[in-house]
């Protein structure tokens, strides 16, 4: 089934996005310490009758820190979507219960980002849409090419309310 836009033609996606990859890197550096920690665990545990449930209950507890601080932001990364379409921005998150929000464009009243040194220097920020009603400003942190997202979007804000002026 394919939607149909405001302006009477199919609703097109123009842009679908994951959050900047820079959200993985502290997940992958304390990953990586993890794994670093229970090898030299494992190593300095002397041999003896109960060396091998030593070391298991050392890999136990790495597989679950790996699992909590690791997995699960690399899956909230993955789950986590923003789509922009002809006729509206749409937000979709979660693992197991997912929840979005779809805001349509003719609804946006403003949209601007900022960016931190170190969102600059890895190409990325926040992109700020506001809306009148009662949710009234969405941030939307950690957006790779903030700048262009941001330009993209404010574009297509602009095409729709020149589209619904048309109309009236």
């Amino acid at each position: 089934m394919v939607d149909e836009a405001p302006s009477g033609g199919p609703e097109r996606s123009v842009l679908i996005l994951h959050p900047h990859w820079k959200v993985l890197l502290w997940p992958v550096i304390f990953g990586m310490l993890v794994v670093a920690a229970a090898l030299v665990t494992a190593t300095v545990i002397p041999s003896g009758s109960a060396a091998g449930t030593e070391r298991l209950i050392t890999a136990a507890a790495a597989v679950l820190l790996l699992l909590i601080w690791v997995l699960r932001p690399v899956l909230r990364w993955k789950t986590t979507t923003y789509e922009l379409t002809t006729d509206r921005l749409r937000l979709r998150e979660g693992i197991l219960t997912r929840r979005g929000r779809d805001i349509p464009l003719a609804r946006i009243s403003d949209v601007s980002f900022t960016r931190s040194l170190l969102d600059r220097l890895l190409g990325a920020g926040r992109l700020v849409v506001e809306s009148p009603g009662e949710h009234g400003q969405i941030v939307l942190a950690d957006i790779p090419s903030v700048e262009r997202v941001q330009a993209i979007l404010f574009g297509l804000v602009e095409d729709e309310q020149r589209l619904m002026g048309e109309d009236r």
